[in-house]
């Protein structure tokens, strides 16, 4: 779906588009338009060179082909109908988002931030992104916990270090002062309209307080702490100003922040898996808590390998010798974080 000013008419955007799209694709011997596309001749020479071999755009006017093409630009104009309905449904509910939590505006940005780790081990801070068009996962990112003064375990230091980091980061790159303000989509709008953390009072004010610090202490910020016993519907929001609240059963905005809640969680999980993996690759069993170089062997040696481990029942690992039921559990626990 790309963007392009409504002024230009089909030929001309059809060009450049056709040049973005085959940079990084194999490009087929023929290539069927509904449109002669602007520096027709140009694309062509351009695109045969790149191939190694000469490239036919044709814009066929009866038979087969002409069928073809009538048939993509139909599905092209119902899939745009599909973009266009989901894309008015979004902004409703972030209009309705904007409504219950104060905000100025319907958000162009939401970014939320999760991280995941086991007994403070391979701490991974997430980031995600969602906008007008649903989740910008290209615009998602990880944060390795690397900080000394950051505690292990301490979910709201690893808060506070993932928030200083990002923010610095996001100053440096892109200065509020020189926004135009004019981006529609969450890739193109690079400052968030609302920072959402896991938590609840603590979290928030941590989080304010890191903001504040940086000087970005305008951004709007939402603390969402778990329901009791992490019921889902439950969940009691925090606003800087406001008493603490939850929102009507069934309710479409409770529905939508739990699912950023719940991808951000996702995102986090899968993130540290991967830190957690790669350091069990370069330093072995001792990356988990408690399992010394004589444990490890006696792992190896019922096992045979480090995957045979890692798909272990936790009955399995409690009939190895020299492993009681604790560490048993710590060395299941270790790899089915998450669930």
């Amino acid at each position: 779906f790309p963007r392009a000013d409504k002024s230009l008419g089909v030929e001309e955007v059809l060009g450049p588009f056709l040049a973005q799209f085959y940079a990084d694709k194999a490009i087929p011997r023929l290539i069927l338009l509904s449109h002669k596309p602007d520096e027709y001749e140009l694309l062509v020479e351009a695109l045969s060179e790149k191939a190694g071999r000469r490239i036919e755009i044709a814009v066929p006017q009866r038979g087969e082909k002409a069928e073809l093409v009538a048939h993509a630009l139909q599905n092209a104009k119902e899939a745009l109908e599909r973009r266009l309905a989901e894309s008015s449904s979004q902004l409703r509910l972030l209009k309705s988002l904007a409504e219950t939590f104060g905000l100025p505006a319907a958000p162009k940005r939401i970014e939320v931030y999760d991280n995941s780790h086991i007994m403070g081990t391979n701490a991974v801070g997430a980031m995600i992104v969602a906008g007008r068009e649903g989740f910008a996962k290209n615009q998602y990112r990880k944060f390795n916990i690397k900080s000394p003064d950051t505690k292990a375990g301490d979910d709201t230091g690893m808060m506070r270090e993932v928030l200083r980091r990002r923010f610095k980061r996001l100053l440096d790159e892109n200065p509020r002062e020189k926004q135009d303000g004019h981006g529609e989509t969450a890739s193109e709008t690079p400052w968030p309209d609302l920072v959402i953390v896991d938590g609840g009072g603590p979290q928030l004010n941590a989080a304010r307080e890191v903001m504040e610090e940086i000087g970005v202490g305008d951004v709007p910020l939402l603390a969402v702490a778990k329901g009791l016993d992490r019921d889902a519907g439950r969940e009691l929001f925090h606003i800087a100003g406001r008493e603490p609240f939850r929102l009507p059963p069934r309710d479409p905005v409770l529905y939508f922040v739990e699912r950023l809640r719940d991808e951000a969680h996702r995102f986090a999980i899968g993130s540290h898996r991967t830190r957690r993996s790669s350091n069990i690759g370069k330093r072995g069993l001792q990356e988990i808590p408690g399992v010394g170089p004589s444990r490890k062997r006696a792992l190896l040696h019922h096992f045979g390998t480090l995957q045979a481990i890692e798909q272990a029942s936790l009955s399995d690992l409690e009939n190895v010798p020299g492993i009681d039921a604790r560490l048993a559990k710590a060395v299941y626990d270790y790899f089915h974080a998450g669930g």
